[in-house]
């Protein structure tokens, strides 16, 4: 008899994200070069996550 997905290891259902938190989408841009301290975190450029 198979497994419930919703009881299957926790390591099992992570993937990639494709939705980052804000100080993540900060860290991308500072290290491009787009974002310095000071500007205003609201309205951030879309970003892509590093794989």
């Amino acid at each position: 008899m198979s497994q419930h997905r919703s009881l299957r290891a926790a390591s099992t259902l992570g993937g990639k994200r494709n939705v980052l938190k804000r100080y993540e989408r900060v860290e991308i841009l500072r290290k491009r070069g787009q974002w310095k301290s000071g500007d205003r975190v609201t309205g951030l450029r879309k970003t892509k996550p590093i794989e």
